[in-house]
C-alpha cells in the first residue's frame, strides 16, 4: 500500500533521494481499492511466516555443523559439501521461485507457503535414510523446491498487510527467522556432533539405527509439519486489485516493467547477492574454521556460531530494518539502499580481518561486528523489492530478486571457499585466509553496486509505473 500524500508532499524536491514513495499525480491509471489489514492480524501473519522461516532456515543451514561427519561417512570432499549446501538447493530454489512468485501473486498465499513447509520438512526428515552423496543431492533439491514457496508469498503478503513506512520493520521481523533458524541448527548440530564421540549410532523407532548427523536431519525436519498446520490459521492480506477484477498480470507487462527498470532491478538485486555470498561463505565455514585453525571442537564452534547468529544478528536485523523505515518517513526513498551500502563497508572492515587474527577473543570481538552489519541489510532489501515492483507484480519481483541473489549467493558463496582452500592454496589448514580473501573482493563489489544501486533505485520510483 502506498500512501499518496507522502508522494504529493516530496514531489516538488530537485533531488530523486528525497521524493517521496512514488510521484503519481500525473498518473491517470486507475487505482486499485485496497483494505488495510487490522495490525493485530498483519503481525501475526509476520508472526507465522517468521517461524516458517525459522523451520526452513533450520533445515537448510543444518549442514554447515555435520560437514566432518558427513566426508568421513559418504567419503566426500569440501567441495562436494560445498555443493550439498549450495547448488543442490540454491538452484532448484531459486528456478522455481519465478513461477511459485506468480502463483503468489495470483492465489492464496497462506496455502502456498503451507504446502510448502510440508513438503521441505518430508524431504529433510528422508535426509536420515541418505546412505551416499547422490542421495543426500537429490533430497536437498527438494527441500530447496519446498522452501521455494516461502519468500515470493511472504513478501507478497506482508507488503500488502503494512504501508510502506512501516513495512521495512515488518520484513526485518520476517527476516529474523533466518538469522533464528541458522542459530538454532549451529546449536542443535553442536550437540548432535557432541554427542557422536560418546554414542556411536542412535536407535529410532521404524528406521532403526542410524548415526548422529542422520538423525540431527529427523530432529530439524518434523517440526516443519506443525508449521505447515499453523499456517493455515492465518488470515490471507486484502490484494491490490485492478478494477477489471484480475488478480495477476500478464507475463508480457511483466516483462515490460523489468525491461523499462532493468538498471534498478539488477544492481539492487547483484549488490545484495554479492553480499549475501559471503554471509553464505562465512556461515558454511565458520565452524570448520574454528576447528581448523583455532583447534576447537566442533561443539565449541557451533555453540559460539549459535549464540552469535541468535543474538547479535537479529539485533543487527532489526536495527537496519528500523533505520530503513526512519529514513523511509522523512522521505529517503534510498534509505533501504543506504543500510545495504553502510552495511557492506562494516563487513569489508571486519569480515577480512577476523580470519586472520591469531587472539581468540579479538577473532570473537569480531565476530560480533560481523553479525551485526551481515545482518542489517536483509528486511530492507525486501521492503526496497516490494516498494520497486507494482503492487501486482510484487510476488514475481521478490521471486526475480532472489532468483539472483540466490543463485548467485548459494552457488559462489560456499563453494568460492572450498575451491579457493582445495585448489589456489591446496591446503585445508589455510581456510582462513580463503575466508578473508572472499570477504575482501565480495564486500567491494557489493559496496560498488549498492552505491550505483542506490541512485537508479531512486530514479526508478520517480517515475509514474502501472499497478
Amino acid at each position: 500500500m502506498r500512501h499518496s500524500s507522502s508522494s504529493s508532499e516530496h514531489h516538488s524536491s530537485s533531488s530523486p533521494e528525497h521524493r517521496g514513495t512514488l510521484p503519481r499525480a500525473d498518473d491517470t491509471t486507475p487505482r486499485p481499492t485496497l483494505v488495510e489489514t487490522h495490525p493485530r492480524r498483519a503481525w501475526y501473519l509476520v508472526a507465522m511466516l517468521t517461524l516458517a522461516n525459522v523451520s526452513g532456515f533450520v533445515d537448510r543451514q543444518i549442514l554447515s555443523l555435520l560437514v566432518e561427519p558427513m566426508k568421513r561417512d559418504l567419503a566426500i570432499t569440501d567441495t562436494q559439501v560445498s555443493l550439498l549446501m549450495g547448488l543442490s538447493f540454491a538452484l532448484f530454489y531459486s528456478v522455481l521461485g519465478v513461477p511459485l512468485g506468480r502463483l503468489a501473486d495470483s492465489r492464496s498465499r497462506r496455502v502456498l507457503v503451507s504446502v510448502g513447509a510440508l513438503l521441505w520438512s518430508i524431504m529433510t526428515s528422508a535426509g536420515a535414510l541418505a546412505r551416499s552423496f547422490t542421495q543426500l543431492l537429490l533430497l536437498r533439491i527438494g527441500v530447496g523446491v519446498g522452501e521455494a514457496t516461502l519468500a515470493p508469498a511472504a513478501a507478497s503478503a506482508i507488503a500488502d498487510a503494512f504501508p510502506p513506512a512501516r513495512r521495512g520493520t515488518a520484513m526485518s521481523v520476517f527476516m529474523l527467522g533466518t538469522f533464528l533458524g541458522s542459530g538454532l541448527a549451529y546449536a542443535l548440530g553442536a550437540v548432535a556432533v557432541g554427542l557422536a564421540e560418546t554414542r556411536a549410532l542412535w536407535e529410532w523407532p521404524l528406521l532403526g539405527t542410524i548415526r548422529p548427523w542422520q538423525s540431527v536431519f529427523l530432529l530439524v525436519g518434523l517440526p516443519g509439519v506443525l508449521v505447515s498446520a499453523l499456517m493455515l490459521t492465518v488470515t490471507e492480506p486484502a490484494r491490490a486489485v485492478a478494477l477489471d477484477g484480475r488478480t495477476v498480470v500478464p507475463l508480457r507487462a511483466v516483462w515490460e516493467f523489468l525491461t523499462r527498470e532493468a538498471r534498478a532491478v539488477l544492481l539492487l538485486s547483484l549488490g545484495f547477492a554479492t553480499f549475501a555470498a559471503v554471509n553464505y561463505g562465512i556461515a558454511a565455514w565458520l565452524a570448520t574454521f574454528f576447528v581448523r585453525t583455532h583447534g576447537w571442537t566442533a561443539t565449541q564452534a557451533g555453540t559460539l556460531q549459535g549464540l552469535l547468529t541468535m543474538t547479535v544478528g537479529v539485533a543487527g536485523t532489526l536495527l537496519g530494518g528500523v533505520l530503513s523505515d526512519r529514513g523511509v518517513a522523512r522521505g529517503r526513498i534510498g534509505a533501504p539502499l543506504t543500510v545495504g551500502l553502510v552495511a557492506a563497508v562494516g563487513m569489508l572492515c571486519t569480515a577480512t580481518v577476523y580470519p586472520l587474527v591469531r587472539s581468540v577473543p579479538l577473532v570473537i570481538a569480531l565476530l560480533v561486528l560481523v553479525n551485526v552489519f551481515a545482518a542489517m541489510p536483509w528486511g530492507a532489501a525486501q521492503a526496497a523489492i516490494a516498494e520497486l515492483f507494482p503492487e501486482r507484480m510484487r510476488g514475481q519481483g521478490a521471486a526475480i530478486y532472489l532468483l539472483i541473489v540466490n543463485l548467485l549467493s548459494g552457488v559462489v558463496g560456499p563453494t568460492a571457499v572450498a575451491v579457493m582452500t582445495d585448489r589456489v592454496f591446496g591446503d585445508s589448514a589455510r581456510l582462513g585466509w580463503s575466508l578473508s580473501l572472499t570477504a575482501a573482493v565480495g564486500m567491494s563489489v557489493a559496496a560498488l553496486l549498492l552505491l550505483r544501486g542506490r541512485r537508479a533505485y531512486c530514479d526508478a520510483l520517480s517515475r509514474p509505473r502501472p499497478n
